[in-house]
């Protein structure tokens, strides 16, 4: 027996009497019901560590409430006068209160620190004013405030002081922008020898593309070899391809730094065979040099991997076929052979190149001040100057260019046509 009947009416039943349409129905539900719970797990995994973070630092690039919250009587009034000009009594009574209350509360250094961000030197102002502000002690408090401190008579003060009373602000994104306010609040651009996050950002997209391009012409070979050699010497070049897997980091980045120093291994090499003078040595480290011929290391296992993985697809007795027909080694490879790789080729470009923006431990110790990428400078935000609103703005831009690259990829490529295996 099957475990199915013939109803009356012509339906298939179940051994129950369940029609065969409702059980194939409830079994494909409780399938369905199984892969979810299963794959919950993971999806509550990648959004706590993953979607969470990313959705805070593009909060945090907008948002910035310390000014408000420890200010509130003068952003109330900032909020509701615009500032053309150096307020009146009103706003310094509201500044002075403020700030007493702010000293009480030991918050009046981290008021001046988000004013700072936009005005330097602002932080020392807001300290020194809280610790004499016991000598006012009553109207006129403009005058009073104005003699103590004549720093306070500042037109593009107040308008900072404007901006950071709303709670959500663009000033980060400006900053990041190389963009800045004047004294009348318009926005400019900064003055040239603070214009370092769109060299950064440049220096990022360039050094990045110029390291998956080493990657894939030392990769590309290596993938070859590996596909092509018999097992045993396939599986040991394997291991070597791994082996920097297996291996600390800092080590093979501390490794670099002793052969490509001024007086490492590879100019002593260059010096004794005759290549340079002992005089000329040629300058390997804390440079965009130094940090290029490590994350290539560095980056090659991600390269070859995709690569090797596409080529095992790849029949062999196509190039054979090919030259069978008459074709020389050079156009079985490039018009046979080539064309099938290019999936490989497009994974790990695009794995290398997305990895390589956003490192930033190589850069840091082998770059110098000319190999830093914008990454350093978004972990030197976050870790030395807490400015963390500037560091999320950087952040948000890094990853809009990465999606955007992405989209042309896609549009130009199309990401179907991309395997990693």
């Amino acid at each position: 027996m099957d475990g199915t009947s013939d109803a009356p009416d012509g339906l298939l039943t179940t051994g129950d009497g369940t029609p065969l349409k409702t059980a194939l129905a409830r079994a494909t539900r409780r399938a369905k019901l199984k892969a979810v719970v299963l794959v919950l797990p993971l999806l509550l995994f990648v959004l706590v560590t993953f979607a969470v973070p990313i959705g805070q630092m593009l909060y945090l690039s907008v948002y910035s409430p310390v000014f408000a919250d420890n200010m509130p009587r003068l952003s109330a009034y900032l909020m509701a006068n615009p500032v053309t000009e150096v307020p009146g009594e009103a706003a310094f009574e509201a500044l002075v209160l403020d700030l007493k209350d702010a000293r009480k509360n030991r918050t009046h250094a981290q008021v001046g620190t988000r004013v700072n961000y936009e005005k330097a030197g602002s932080t020392s102002l807001f300290k020194s004013t809280a610790r004499r502000l016991r000598k006012i002690d009553g109207p006129p408090y403009k005058e009073k405030l104005l003699a103590l401190k004549p720093a306070w008579d500042d037109l593009h003060l107040w308008t900072v002081m404007e901006r950071a009373a709303h709670r959500h602000t663009l000033s980060f994104y400006a900053s990041a922008l190389d963009l800045g306010y004047d004294a009348k609040g318009d926005l400019v651009r900064a003055p040239e020898e603070r214009r370092i996050y769109g060299l950064l950002f440049q220096r990022t997209l360039l050094l990045s593309a110029l390291i998956a391009g080493l990657c894939l012409l030392l990769g590309y070979p290596v993938a070859h070899l590996l596909d092509n050699l018999p097992l045993k010497y396939s599986n040991l070049l394997m291991v070597l391809v791994l082996l920097p897997f297996w291996t600390s980091l800092l080590v093979r980045t501390t490794s670099w730094i002793t052969l490509l120093q001024s007086q490492g291994v590879l100019n002593d090499l260059m010096v004794w065979i005759g290549i340079v003078g002992d005089d000329g040595r040629i300058q390997l480290m804390y440079n965009q040099a130094g940090t290029v011929i490590a994350m290539t290391h560095i980056m090659l296992p991600f390269m070859i991997l995709p690569l090797y993985s596409v080529m095992k697809t790849v029949p062999k007795d196509f190039v054979r076929a090919a030259r069978s027909l008459g074709a020389g080694p050079v156009t079985a490879f490039v018009r046979v052979y080539f064309p099938q790789t290019v999936p490989g080729i497009g994974a790990g470009v695009l794995l290398v190149f997305i990895i390589s923006v956003g490192y930033y431990i190589t850069p840091a110790l082998v770059g110098g001040s000319s190999g830093q990428l914008i990454s350093n400078q978004i972990a030197f935000h976050m870790l030395q100057s807490l400015n963390w609103g500037l560091a999320a703005a950087l952040g948000a831009l890094l990853l809009g260019g990465v999606l955007l690259l992405y989209w042309l990829y896609d549009r130009l490529v199309g990401v179907d046509n991309m395997k990693l295996g």
